[in-house]
């Protein structure tokens, strides 16, 4: 890892560079930035240490983001790392954290032989189909959705949904009452 002193001497050949490659005179560069031009030789050449004020114009104008100008390293690893939790006979992974409002959730739902009785409780449930076959009891009807399937409905309606001839995985949208999901089937017209 560089030390502060390393990442601040390479600040200057940075921005001699970026001025060149944009074919910017030192004179132009001052004149849009308000730093003299003795200032941005001084900065370029290593004589003068890089401060965010110096930097802050610069990186405006030559438009580009501040950890470009001071060579920022490159961002950590983007990769999430949920935790599956177990809910009742379930495994439930978590893919929102934000509290209130629809929330998204990954489930492998099993086979339920007999099927629990009806729950209801107030919010609104989209569930489409990722693999397997998934069970849906919704309100006295029984139905079976195939991958690709979606269903949605409001859940103080009796429901209860599981595996249909073995594990179903699933993507579960869930919110508030009257948090409805809107699908755009087609593109609307100009």
């Amino acid at each position: 890892m560089e030390t502060t002193e390393e990442v601040l001497a390479g600040v200057g050949p940075r921005l001699r560079r970026l001025r060149r490659e944009r074919n910017v005179t030192l004179t132009a560069l001052a004149e849009a930035t308000g730093i003299s031009v003795s200032t941005l030789s001084r900065l370029e050449s290593g004589k003068r240490r890089p401060s965010l004020e110096l930097l802050l114009p610069l990186a405006q104008a030559h438009q580009v983001p501040l950890d470009e100008l001071v060579g920022a390293p490159a961002v950590g690893d983007p990769r999430i790392r949920p935790r599956p939790l177990r809910m009742h006979d379930m495994v439930v992974l978590p893919l929102t954290r934000r509290p209130g409002g629809v929330q998204a959730f990954k489930m492998v739902v099993p086979e339920r032989t007999p099927p629990p009785e009806p729950r209801t409780h107030g919010g609104y449930e989209w569930l489409y189909v990722l693999n397997g076959r998934l069970r849906l009891h919704l309100a006295g009807r029984e139905m079976v959705l195939e991958p690709g399937e979606a269903a949605e409905f409001d859940t103080r309606l009796p429901h209860w949904f599981g595996g249909a001839g073995g594990p179903v995985e699933v993507l579960s949208l869930f919110g508030p009452q009257g948090e409805r999901m809107h699908l755009r089937a087609k593109p609307r017209r100009s």
